[in-house]
């Protein structure tokens, strides 16, 4: 179902809303404040079928300090899904690898946490950020191939405007594709705004991909989008290993068991560490209804204040 005015509305408002009304209702989309909390999940994700890609919180970082900081956390993350012997992936943003701060440290640095996974038979996820962010992170996978890491997936938005001519561009690299909507605001000279002309692209670049030779992370929580990727998954003759489903941690989460139960593979995004409140909002702007959790939260708070 398509968000209403209403609640698009109270999604514009979030950003000053109290952390502490947003707090509680984050806790079910984040495993918890640290590498422990994340890997406690991981192994709960593992026993109920499904793998993980973890996204460790802190992105538009604009000090070096911040940076290798970061830096730090994600060599310790890779350490430990190797040590631990889980399924899990590494999910970087370029902001929180120093895009702001030097490009070509910021290129170094995927590099070397690509090198590091692949080292250890693990897979790093380059996700996708506003457009502002899109040519820099899609000029640092080509780069990437071309020095022979295919250890390397790469996120694609369905609602910017030039993503279909991104997938025919990468499509001699049978690249791993992990496939999303796209919830950061953009003008409407870059991106469709409309609901159902986000949900067509999506299933237009989904049979693109299918079609090229890609590996595709079909990442939505659309029921529609997935019958949509069933049907063309058997279309296109896919094997297992030429795609999976991909959700974030907490949402909709009856739709990864029925995918699951009927052998599908189910790679849940887990984030973890202290920088919660700009995902958790985030969060509500992808699914704008969450937001009317908070507001009635508000209004509750409000009236237990008000004197009798």
């Amino acid at each position: 179902m398509a968000p209403t005015t209403f609640d698009r509305a109270l999604v514009r408002a979030m950003p000053v809303v109290p952390k502490a009304v947003v707090r509680p209702l984050s806790r079910r989309y984040i495993a918890g404040p640290d590498l422990g909390a994340a890997l406690d999940t991981i192994r709960a994700l593992g026993r109920a079928g499904r793998s993980a890609t973890v996204d460790v919180l802190g992105e538009q970082l604009t000090t070096r300090s911040q940076v290798d900081a970061l830096m730090d956390e994600y060599r310790r993350a890779l350490d430990a899904f190797a040590d631990h012997q889980v399924d899990a992936t590494l999910s970087v943003k370029m902001t929180g690898l120093g895009l702001a701060v030097d490009p070509d440290v910021c290129a170094e640095n995927v590099r070397s946490l690509v090198a590091a996974a692949r080292e250890r038979s693990l897979a790093v996820e380059l996700d996708m950020e506003d457009s502002t962010t899109t040519t820099a992170t899609l000029d640092v996978y080509r780069s990437l191939r071309r020095e022979g890491f295919d250890n390397v997936v790469i996120a694609l938005q369905a609602y910017l405007r030039r993503t279909l001519d991104d997938v025919r561009a990468l499509s001699p690299l049978a690249p791993r594709v992990r496939l999303v909507k796209g919830i950061w605001i953009e003008p409407a000279s870059v991106a469709y705004t409309d609901y159902d002309t986000i949900r067509a692209n999506y299933a237009r670049l989904l049979d693109e991909l299918c079609g090229s030779g890609s590996f595709v992370a079909i990442a939505s929580h659309d029921e529609w989008l997935h019958w949509r990727a069933l049907e063309l998954i058997d279309r296109h003759g896919l094997g297992r290993e030429r795609y999976e489903f991909q959700m974030l941690l907490g949402v909709r989460e009856h739709l990864g068991d029925a995918l699951v139960a009927h052998g599908h593979a189910v790679r849940v995004y887990v984030p973890y560490g202290a920088d919660w409140h700009a995902y958790s909002i985030r969060r509500f702007q992808e699914n704008p209804r969450l937001a009317r959790h908070v507001a009635a939260d508000l209004l509750s708070r409000a009236r237990r204040r008000v004197p009798v």
